[in-house]
């Protein structure tokens, strides 16, 4: 009861802020954390805090099954392998070169290193998908950052969660590492399928949008919270959930999909709308976090030197691993990706798994103020220059 009134008022503010970005063709995002800092810089009591609980808990499920239940499965198949390489492969590139980067500029121990580099290889590209929508960009450029994200954002969890285990103390085999990463990726995926499944199940035998509707708020929520309880990927498991109910019971639906005509609309409007809320609040929090985040105790030249780092490792993961499909059919032009190095924002996720790293680890501090720090760097530089540089490439 007491955060209704104060998640109300942040609402409020994320409406004017979006309006005011509408018209001066602005990503909303990026106002959403400007707006925050300035509330925290006037000692303004917002009463919601950035926890990590907040982020898994309230403000993931929707952002990741709204985003994989519009995308089309024989869009994804068909750009499916270079998709899989860069969320895999990439990440694990990604991860290795920011450790290497950052033991070798600013001295860190190895163990902290890898925690930052393997949680900051998780890219949200939400100011950027939704500059997309703003500008009418579609198709396959749209399809290679989304879903490329969404599967990233499960490996770089799944990844997260065993390198802190290693730097806790619990030193395993490469075979039983191997295992772990199989069993928590894989069994995310299996709860996923299964809620997906059992909720189209559910909706085929009613008529009523808002019953359609629920269900699906069950699937993206049920997957996420079952998985994690079991110490799966939840992640993983909501992306599979919504890229299973988009395909069989929403996108489906000109095809004789799960749902009705009247279900299918609302739910659409629904995911749309949940998306919303919780990127605003999301962004605004961020903002007001960091606005009170001693970025001083890092020291001020360090602070660009991680962002340049993790600018690089990106695109060591980009470009080398799309120049391998160069000959092939699924060749990735080299306006695209641009877009997809660039805009490889990092936002929520990886500022959850900055949250949850334990206090008594050492150089915890320094990793949620770097994490901050590219953060506040992705969403508000890169995000004001996704418009120009797309224009600058001929993308819209």
């Amino acid at each position: 009861m007491t955060t209704i009134a104060p998640t109300v008022a942040l609402l409020v503010v994320a409406i004017i802020v979006a309006i005011i970005a509408r018209r001066l063709r602005l990503p909303y995002t990026v106002g959403l954390v400007v707006t925050g800092a300035i509330l925290a810089i006037s000692h303004v009591d917002i009463g919601i805090a950035l926890t990590h609980e907040f982020i898994y808990d309230v403000a993931l499920p929707p952002l990741l099954f709204e985003a994989a239940l519009f995308i089309h499965w024989h869009e994804l198949r068909r750009d499916a392998l270079p998709v899989l390489t860069l969320a895999t492969i990439g990440t694990v590139i990604s991860g290795a070169a920011v450790s290497a980067g950052i033991v070798w500029l600013l001295h860190w121990p190895l163990p902290a290193a890898l925690v930052f580099g393997v949680l900051i290889a998780a890219t949200d590209p939400v100011a950027v998908i939704a500059m997309f929508k703003d500008t009418g960009v579609h198709g396959r450029l749209r399809l290679l950052v989304e879903s490329e994200s969404l599967l990233n954002d499960g490996v770089a969890a799944v990844l997260f969660g065993l390198v802190l285990s290693w730097v806790g103390g619990g030193g395993s085999s490469f075979m039983a590492v191997a295992t772990t990463l199989i069993t928590t990726a894989g069994g995310g995926v299996l709860i996923g399928l299964a809620c997906g499944g059992l909720a189209i199940l559910v909706a085929g035998r009613t008529a009523d949008r808002m019953v359609e509707t629920a269900v699906t708020v069950a699937a993206a929520y049920g997957s996420f919270l079952g998985a994690e309880h079991f110490h799966l990927s939840g992640v993983l498991a909501t992306v599979s959930a919504g890229l299973l109910m988009g395909n069989l019971g929403v996108l489906g639906e000109a095809q004789g999909g799960a749902l009705t005509k009247e279900g299918h609309a609302f739910v659409v409007v629904f995911w749309e709308f949940a998306a919303f809320i919780a990127n605003s609040l999301v962004f605004i929090l961020i903002g007001v976090t960091a606005a009170r985040i001693p970025f001083g105790e890092l020291g001020w030249t360090a602070l660009p030197m991680i962002v340049l780092v993790v600018l690089i490792g990106r695109a060591v993961t980009v470009y080398p691993l799309c120049l391998g499909f160069t000959k092939s059919r699924w060749a990735i032009p080299g306006g695209m990706q641009h877009v997809l190095w660039w805009g490889g924002l990092r936002g929520a996720l990886a500022l959850a798994l900055a949250l949850t790293v334990p206090d008594t680890m050492l150089f915890h501090n320094e990793i949620v103020i770097a994490t901050f720090s590219v953060v506040g760097f992705s969403v508000v530089v890169q995000g004001l220059t996704m418009g120009p540089l797309l224009k600058r490439l001929g993308l819209i």
